[in-house]
């Protein structure tokens, strides 16, 4: 079983190298045009002085900052509203039909309207962001709520549990699996958004300079900021699973 372990990481290793090396081979040989694809040598040449020179670091703290930012902000309406909605019936049937109206419109889609209202700075940023990692959040908070033993609730009513004391130790760490879920579906999207965001209306920012590199036919720069934004992407998610298995120990035992 251990050895298992060991191995399966090694081998999507191996699968990327192999992909890395097969894209070397094509550029080399002339299957794919260096102006549309540099070779994997190249681009980490370039990725290596970004990181050597320390230039790669103020657009990456300017991307997680508004990633951040979002994701704390939509998290934490998403699951008020959906403690709220999952505990209280009056305010399920108050929200239900906002959330339904919202919840499917693609979020990228309100970057303009919102560039209307609130410009092109952090704060447009950060509505884009904290608005596509609510409803993934509230719709799993919601669920998880409803998801709740009934004996558990019974026996909170029995013993004279005050509705409060019950939402915030009892129901809440109960839907915390789904509740964690729904907040790692939506870091990726807020991934998505925030760079997008840069691209429409950004001064900097790994999606400012992706876009940036490309308009400027700087395709090797191109590249090397994508692997950048790949790897962080990667390592929140990362982060992430290690503090949701963390905050969800008792699981396991």
């Amino acid at each position: 079983m251990r050895v298992d372990r060991l191995l399966a990481p090694l081998s999507g290793l191996v699968v990327l190298a192999a992909l890395l090396l097969g894209l070397e081979w094509a550029v080399e040989a002339g299957l794919i045009r260096r102006a549309l694809m540099p070779a994997p040598s190249t681009i980490a040449l370039r990725l290596w002085d970004l990181l050597a020179s320390g230039d790669a670091m103020a657009p990456m703290m300017q991307t997680l900052r508004l990633v951040f930012t979002g994701f704390a902000i939509g998290s934490a309406i998403g699951i008020a509203a959906g403690l709220a909605m999952g505990w209280w019936p009056s305010v399920f049937r108050l929200l239900e039909p906002l959330v339904e109206l919202v919840r499917p419109i693609p979020k990228s889609a309100l970057v303009p309207p919102l560039m209307l209202f609130l410009g092109i700075g952090f704060a447009m940023k950060v509505t884009s962001v904290a608005l596509v990692v609510t409803f993934p959040v509230l719709v799993n908070t919601l669920q998880g709520v409803r998801g709740v033993d009934r004996v558990m609730l019974d026996a909170a009513r029995t013993h004279g549990w005050p509705a409060r004391h019950t939402l915030l130790h009892l129901v809440l760490p109960a839907a915390l699996p789904l509740v964690l879920a729904g907040m790692r579906i939506s870091l990726g999207l807020a991934m998505v958004l925030a760079v997008l965001s840069e691209m429409l209306a950004g001064e900097g920012g790994l999606g400012f300079l992706i876009l940036d590199m490309q308009r400027s036919f700087r395709v090797r720069d191109m590249y090397a900021w994508l692997v950048i934004l790949a790897v962080l992407g990667l390592a929140l998610n990362w982060l992430f699973i290690l503090a949701e298995r963390r905050a969800l120990h008792w699981q396991r035992r």
